[in-house]
């Protein structure tokens, strides 16, 4: 019965070893998983940067062009007027870092000064609005989905330009937010004016150019907004893709470590599980 006795514990032990040993190995299987998942993800985002940024060269004549022609003409909101439109570019993707949680912390922090009743939001992309949903719903003006699945042209700039014009909302001032591009490793949330059509033609110096009348201030306010749209998208584009970067080589990183530290515990498991059974055979000898 001693003998016995001395058997049968051990292989308790043993039973526990065996069962942390195969749920380290399915954790260290998950982790290496997810590595190669955050690497491939890495080596498409490198490649939609690239071709992200070489686009954004081109586009950028776009925004600053129609932001010198407000500055030039000296065009400022309507004083003494409330209405206020908000229009937030982001995407419907996420992995990227904080590129969508920056603009809604812009956003709350003006909405905390502001007369909600007088602000109304447009989301181009549904990240942001998911975000703000909850609080300012009833401040959301309209939104676009499908956005960042492909890269941004100027016909979906153009497409959100004419929804704002033709939604019926007649704003005093305007604010564009998004993230624009700096580097690799760094963007910035940035915002740009946007003027209604009252606030271009009571320009003090919008009579400096020729032959405007009614009908070309409104198609250039038009085309205006579009390209400023077109650049805020592009900017934001570009830095989402660098931002998804630099996420999944940290996450990358991060499952590194942490397949070492596996690999280290369940090498040690084994060994200590090799030297109970070990222990076990050689008491069981001693017995009988």
């Amino acid at each position: 019965m001693l003998g016995q006795a001395s058997i049968f514990v051990p292989l308790c032990g043993q039973v526990r070893g065996m069962a942390t040993l195969k749920t380290i190995r399915m954790r260290l299987k998950s982790v290496k998983n997810i590595q190669k998942i955050t690497k491939s993800m890495k080596m498409v985002s490198a490649a939609k940067y690239s071709k992200a940024e070489r686009d954004l060269k081109a586009a950028r004549p776009y925004g600053l062009g129609a932001q010198a022609f407000y500055e030039k003409a000296e065009v400022v909101p309507e004083e003494n007027k409330d209405k206020k439109l908000v229009v937030a570019v982001s995407s419907d993707r996420g992995l990227c870092g904080a590129i969508h949680s920056n603009i809604s912390k812009t956003i709350r922090s003006m909405l905390a000064t502001e007369d909600k009743e007088n602000v109304k939001l447009i989301f181009v992309g549904d990240k942001v609005r998911q975000q703000l949903q909850r609080l300012f719903g009833k401040n959301i003006l309209m939104h676009f989905s499908d956005i960042g699945k492909k890269p941004p042209t100027f016909n979906d700039a153009a497409t959100v330009a004419k929804n704002i014009i033709d939604c019926g909302y007649n704003y005093d001032q305007g604010v564009l937010i998004f993230n624009k591009f700096r580097s690799v490793v760094s963007y910035k949330t940035t915002q740009i004016p946007i003027f209604s059509l009252d606030a271009i033609n009571s320009a003090k110096k919008i009579s400096v150019y020729d032959s405007l009348d009614d009908d070309v201030v409104k198609s250039y306010q038009e085309f205006s907004l579009a390209c400023l749209i077109y650049y805020a998208m592009k900017e934001n584009a570009t830095s989402e893709q660098s931002s998804r970067m630099t996420a999944m080589d940290s996450a990358s990183k991060n499952a590194g470590e942490m397949i070492d530290k596996l690999t280290l515990t369940f090498n040690r498991t084994r060994q200590a599980v090799i030297t109970r059974e070990l222990i076990e055979i050689i008491s069981g000898a001693s017995a009988l």
